[in-house]
């Protein structure tokens, strides 16, 4: 891990405006994540977590880390395990950008979803975990939690989709004919708002949940840049991609790959323990829920290869993740190929 943060100024800022900080030693860049640039402060006080919005020209409303701080810290002390939030810091003049600081919370993260390194039992527990945690998400008493205003209700996924259809277009870099079959298609399938809100994460994956060294329970829920009010089937079927994408070094997924005995869950059985958990008894529309998901996915992906062309992309696998735009969308066009 590198660091383009210098030590001097950032510190003394530190000292000043965070109780109990003191003597920051390094400023270290963690490679992984696509979005908000995310460092690792060790200090005499203590390992600290700062993340911030990324260089360059942004997209409107885009890599809002003082959303992410109110949602973080609207979820301390909840079902919901997060990281707690120590500072947030919106004077662009300390590091050149608005950021926060939040706890460091030591724990592992699975970048390959058949989780090799684990036993069938262990395997099972860690989905099901993810499942609950989903769960515990979604059932989030927003009022109680200050979330009530954190988006607007109702009509979530055609605002969804005008919102990434809109992003899409400002980062395209060349013609893909199946992104615009699957906006045709979900513009002409919209779904109809069934009055159901929840908090939704947005981001929803394996690699963005930090589970316990020692067990496989959830200790903290990262990258919440993306989170808002919403239609919390949004979440369930962006997370259900993962079986429907091929292993791989980015975003990998689990089609192809042995489960039952390995102890990996069919993505039926995931979705019958949500429902379950949620006490929902059959999912209609399905399909659309998807390739909405895949469209969205494709269009996040798209920015992040707009961003690295442009030199300012906070992963040096960006340009990797970037590359999956395309065969997400012929993914999503499969589904209308059999489904639609």
């Amino acid at each position: 891990m590198g660091s383009d943060l210098a030590v001097g100024p950032l510190g003394r800022y530190l000292e000043a405006h965070l109780d109990g900080f003191r003597g920051l030693r390094a400023v270290r860049k963690f490679s992984d994540g696509q979005s908000n640039p995310t460092y690792l402060l060790e200090a005499d006080s203590g390992r600290y977590v700062l993340r911030r919005k990324p260089g360059g020209a942004l997209l409107k409303s885009a890599h809002a880390v003082d959303r992410e701080f109110r949602v973080l810290r609207a979820l301390e002390g909840s079902d919901v395990p997060v990281a707690r939030t120590l500072h947030l810091c919106a004077d662009e003049d300390v590091i050149g950008a608005m950021f926060y600081v939040m706890e460091f919370v030591q724990g592992r993260v699975f970048w390959n979803p058949a989780l090799p390194e684990l036993e069938a039992g262990e395997r099972a527990q860690v989905y099901d975990a993810m499942n609950a945690t989903l769960a515990a998400i979604h059932s989030v008493d927003l009022e109680a939690a200050g979330l009530s205003d954190f988006g607007r209700p109702g009509g979530y996924y055609a605002r969804q989709f005008a919102t990434w259809q809109r992003q899409y277009r400002a980062t395209e870099t060349g013609e893909m004919p199946e992104m615009e079959r699957i906006m045709t298609w979900l513009e002409a399938n919209m779904v109809g708002d069934d009055g159901r809100v929840s908090l939704v994460h947005g981001d929803y994956r394996l690699d963005n949940i930090m589970f316990a060294d020692d067990a496989p329970r959830v200790v903290a829920v990262m990258d919440w840049e993306l989170s808002t009010l919403g239609h919390p089937l949004a979440d369930l079927a962006y997370q259900c991609m993962l079986w429907r994408m091929p292993p791989g070094p980015v975003l990998s997924g689990l089609e192809g790959v042995e489960r039952g005995a390995s102890g990996l869950p069919e993505e039926a059985d995931y979705v019958a323990r949500y429902c379950e958990r949620m006490g929902i008894s059959e999912i209609r529309d399905w399909p659309f829920y998807l390739v909405f998901g895949l469209f969205r996915l494709a269009a996040i992906v798209q920015g992040v290869k707009f961003r690295a062309l442009q030199g300012n992309a906070s992963s040096d696998r960006a340009m990797a993740v970037g590359a999956l735009a395309g065969p997400l969308a012929r993914k999503a066009c499969d589904i209308l190929d059999r489904d639609g």
